[in-house]
């Protein structure tokens, strides 16, 4: 064989070699197919969206705890595809505690709250409304609505509501 035949086969090895290196690396899979299946593996994951670029999946979001964040990292990991998460999600913060008035200041303020309902009475006992008397049953909702806003651990309608 000549040096020109050569020369011409490996100018066409060479070639072909360089586009099959590139046709194997344009069929790894693309950011929307990753952010599908991330999207399908998250699903039962409330607040929390996850972008891919480059095979990079970043997290953004709140959480419900730390636990859930960690899980959701891993199982984002998990998936096929994905080369690394950036988790810039956080953890939302606890509810405040519920704050259960002393029976005087509950009674005194029930009473004040009630001052529209003469024919209603409310006692209290171990943070507990006792509703008594009479309420049309028209104003039933905003008297109750009125009494939970003292935070009682509990509203008992005793009363005979009318009509």
């Amino acid at each position: 064989m000549s040096t020109m035949i050569r020369t011409r086969l490996r100018r066409v090895f060479s070639a072909v070699t360089l586009s099959l290196t590139f046709a194997l690396a344009a069929c790894g899979p693309k950011d929307a197919d990753i952010k599908a299946d991330v999207d399908k593996a998250i699903a039962g994951v409330p607040g929390v969206m996850v972008n891919v670029a480059g095979g990079v999946a970043t997290m953004s979001g709140t959480l419900a705890d730390e636990a859930t964040r960690a899980s959701t990292e891993a199982t984002v990991k998990a998936v096929k595809g994905v080369k690394s998460v950036v988790n810039n999600s956080s953890v939302a913060p606890p509810p405040p505690p519920v704050v259960i008035s002393p029976d005087d200041s509950i009674k005194t303020l029930a009473t004040t709250l009630l001052k529209d309902y003469p024919t209603l009475m409310a006692e209290v006992e171990d943070g507990v409304i006792t509703l008594t008397g009479e309420i049309k049953k028209a104003e039933l909702t905003n008297a109750m609505q009125a009494l939970s806003t003292l935070n009682p651990k509990k509203i008992v309608n005793k009363a005979t509501v009318t009509k």
